[in-house]
């Protein structure tokens, strides 16, 4: 019974490894325009309105985003202050660093260890595991993060929440440079 139970979570475990494989890659989007610079897109003020959808798809908060951002050489800090439709308030501050090739990396007071990402043409891929409060307890969820620049104003993100690579939910934002 023991075995069976090891194939079994073993087994599932590649299924999930190689569905994970599967998806797009940023470097798919290399050809498409305009091109995105992060440090370009988030310097100075970006407004930003978005949704958090449960798995099931029910939309479970609303939420608007006023980002200060500024740059100096490859560093660069994005200073959220997120309100939500329930009234409360949160904030965080990423801390970037733009490296070469379009590699970034960065920090926040929520995120464990380090987040990494990358462009190419218009598309940002993000990475990062993110400390989430939820009825006085601290989950460590999963990100994968997309970002697809539009034109000059507007940038389009679409993130996928997991635990224990099972998908929780999704995040749905618009972003406006101002």
């Amino acid at each position: 019974m023991n075995q069976r139970r090891t194939l079994l979570i073993a087994g599932l475990a590649s299924v999930a490894m190689l569905a994970g494989c599967a998806g797009p890659q940023v470097s798919d989007y290399v050809q498409q325009k305009p091109l995105l610079e992060l440090d370009r897109y988030f310097n100075g003020r970006v407004l930003a309105h978005g949704i958090f959808q449960k798995r099931d798809g029910a939309v479970a908060r609303r939420f608007t985003v006023v980002m200060d951002c500024h740059w100096e050489g490859n560093q660069g800090v994005l200073d959220e202050h997120f309100s939500y439709a329930d009234g409360s308030t949160e904030r965080r501050v990423w801390r970037l660093t733009k490296h070469a090739d379009g590699r970034y990396t960065g920090r926040a007071d929520d995120v464990v260890g380090e987040a990494q990402g990358q462009t190419s043409g218009n598309a940002f891929r993000w990475n990062y595991t993110l400390r989430l409060p939820v009825d006085g307890s601290v989950y460590e969820v999963q990100f994968d993060d997309w970002m697809f620049l539009m034109d000059d104003h507007v940038m389009l993100n679409r993130a996928t929440m997991s635990k224990f690579g099972i998908r929780l939910g999704e995040v749905l934002l618009s972003f406006t440079k101002v």
